[in-house]
């Protein structure tokens, strides 16, 4: 009986730990299908860098921090990288679907891409929509232990990171918009 009593105890304690981060596993995991399989879902928030990235076409500089209050999906990426050239279609697509004040496709260059290349990438891809951010020495890259491209990370509305993706993936599937709305939902619910 005490055993029992004690595993309840345990079992209230961690559940009440953290109720947003089970809320969104728990979200997440279900509407996985097609490509949204890879998304490796964390079981914990884990923190990420405040290293600064530039703005596109030289506006100043900004961290992941600007970005509070809302879902975020950052796409690290490089104008050499055929796997991102593929990807970033539908990267476009979702940020035209749901981007807005609850969720933003956040694009970010990383390693040596002139900002012509960049322009010349989106143009060729027919991307209008999304941003051409910079990590040209790779210092929020490296410090988010991106290593390989494309990866693409989403962060919760209070910064942390709740899974990742190694690889292309297809942004646009029903599974991916599926998955945004339900933890846009969610959080207005709380």
């Amino acid at each position: 009986m005490k055993k029992l009593l004690l595993a309840l105890v345990y079992t209230a304690l961690t559940a009440g730990a953290n109720p947003a981060q089970a809320a969104d596993a728990d979200i997440i995991i279900p509407l996985l299908s097609g490509d949204m399989r890879k998304l490796a879902v964390h079981d914990a928030p884990v923190a990420t860098s405040g290293a600064p990235f530039e703005l596109a076409d030289g506006a100043g500089h900004a961290t992941l921090e600007d970005y509070r209050g809302k879902y975020v999906l950052v796409n690290f990426w490089a104008t050499w990288c055929a796997p991102c050239r593929k990807e970033m279609p539908h990267l476009s697509e979702l940020q035209s679907a749901l981007g807005g004040k609850d969720f933003e496709v956040l694009t970010i260059a990383t390693g040596r891409n002139s900002p012509e290349g960049i322009a010349k990438f989106f143009k060729e891809t027919g991307i209008s929509n999304l941003p051409r951010h910079q990590d040209p020495k790779q210092a929020l890259a490296s410090q988010m232990s991106i290593f390989g491209l494309p990866i693409t990370v989403l962060i919760d509305p209070e910064g942390r990171e709740i899974a990742r993706l190694r690889g292309d993936a297809d942004w646009a599937s029903d599974s991916a918009k599926s998955m945004i709305k339900a933890l846009i939902a969610n959080h207005k619910d709380s």
